[in-house]
């Protein structure tokens, strides 16, 4: 009985043994899920990884060039340029203060220092977020250190401290020329003496770009707010971060990729074609002068008012000998007719739409200044900018529409590219 027993206990199922092989089936199948989630812990450890090095690779190619580029800002400004210290800019800025900000452009704020001697001085500091900042500052501290006259406006020095790079400049206390023009409080103060001495003083620099200096320079960007004005309202054009070199004295004109300016002020060619040379200053240097003559900007806002631009505008009264209604009002009549009319026509010659039939900047002087010289008729100026192709044009992104209003000694830097 004790054996039979034994037996029946021996050959009852064993639930032990059925235990550890459901251990074992559920083990395995918890293996089988665990194993796409390692993969895919595994896959986004290594995917950041890559990244990681990569950031860190970027990182230090771009310290590396920035290194580099200050190291040669360095070295051109102990060549070219009195090297400031940056202490002495802080002090004579009193730490960049706000009540010393003077405007901003695309370069960056601008403020007004004082140094230890009294010596007014107009600052410029690069803007961290200004991502050509360092191109133009080369370029403005290579070509104003080579430029002497009395119609540009003088760099004084330029510092350069690890992520600082300022350009010291001459003060003008009276800002710049868009400051008076297009305000009505203080356009009046513009009567028809200083206005002309304005326009010969604008003619004389930028000729001195193009055919008197040691280097043949093309201003690219002429416009109000890059002409300055000192104590006694004599004009200095400024802004030279977007200006070209011409190379070897064969070259008449350069294709460019990239179309730099203010709209309203660049030449046809130039806006629609990328091509510039120095007829595409003539024809920014005509708006100007329409402008000066008329007192009204030649932008997006004449053309929402009027339909067309200023140009076309003068054209209307060119062709219909009403040359007189062009002329700003408050000029009542106090300016001398044959000057006025000369500049109209001047102003009208610089506009038309073929570069080639446009004066050069030495002929444009001599007809100014002289009653003598025998002028062509113009022909009629370019029509992109009416109404219905103005949308052509990215307009939004114009720096010196915001800059208008509170240029004082600072270089506008404005991209423009046509659609």
């Amino acid at each position: 009985m004790e054996f039979g027993s034994r037996r029946h206990l021996m050959d009852s199922p064993q639930p032990q043994n059925t235990t550890d092989q459901e251990l074992g089936d559920q083990s395995k199948s918890s293996s089988s899920a665990a194993m796409p989630i390692m993969v895919s812990i595994l896959v986004v450890v290594i995917c950041c990884t890559c990244i990681y090095f990569v950031y860190c690779w970027r990182w230090r190619k771009r310290n590396a060039i920035r290194r580099a580029q200050i190291e040669s800002l360095v070295t051109l400004s102990k060549s070219d340029l009195p090297l400031m210290d940056f202490s002495t800019i802080v002090e004579a800025t009193n730490n960049f203060s706000k009540s010393n900000k003077l405007g901003e452009g695309g370069f960056g704020p601008v403020y007004k220092g004082v140094m230890s001697g009294g010596h007014e001085i107009a600052v410029k500091r690069l803007s961290a977020r200004s991502r050509q900042g360092t191109v133009e500052f080369r370029n403005e501290v290579e070509l104003i250190a080579k430029l002497q006259h009395r119609n540009l406006v003088r760099l004084l020095g330029c510092c350069v401290d690890m992520e600082e790079k300022l350009l010291i400049y001459e003060y003008l206390p009276n800002r710049s020329l868009d400051a008076f023009l297009f305000d009505a409080t203080r356009n009046p103060q513009l009567d028809w003496k200083k206005r002309h001495n304005i326009i010969l003083g604008i003619a004389r620099g930028l000729l001195y770009l193009h055919e008197d200096s040691l280097l043949k320079v093309i201003h690219r960007d002429l416009k109000a707010s890059n002409v300055l004005l000192d104590n006694k309202m004599n004009p200095k054009i400024s802004d030279f971060g977007m200006a070209k070199i011409f190379e070897g004295e064969d070259s008449s004109e350069v294709n460019t990729g990239k179309v730099v300016g203010t709209f309203g002020y660049m030449a046809p060619e130039y806006a629609l074609e990328g091509t510039f040379s120095i007829k595409s200053d003539v024809f920014s240097f005509g708006v100007l002068l329409l402008e000066i003559l008329s007192g009204q900007r030649n932008g997006t806002y004449y053309v929402q008012q009027h339909g067309h631009t200023l140009l076309q505008q003068a054209w209307k009264l060119w062709i219909t000998d009403r040359a007189s209604e062009f002329l700003d009002p408050t000029l009542s009549n106090s300016y001398s007719t044959s000057e006025a009319f000369r500049c109209f026509h001047v102003g009208l010659l610089c506009v038309q739409a073929n570069p080639d039939e446009r004066p050069t900047m030495s002929t444009v002087l001599l007809m100014l200044i002289s009653d003598q010289i025998q002028m062509p008729l113009p022909t009629e100026p370019p029509t992109y900018g009416r109404a219905n192709t103005i949308s052509d044009f990215s307009l939004s992104t114009q720096t010196g529409s915001s800059a208008y209003n509170k240029s004082v000694n600072e270089v506008t830097i404005t991209l423009v590219e046509p659609r």
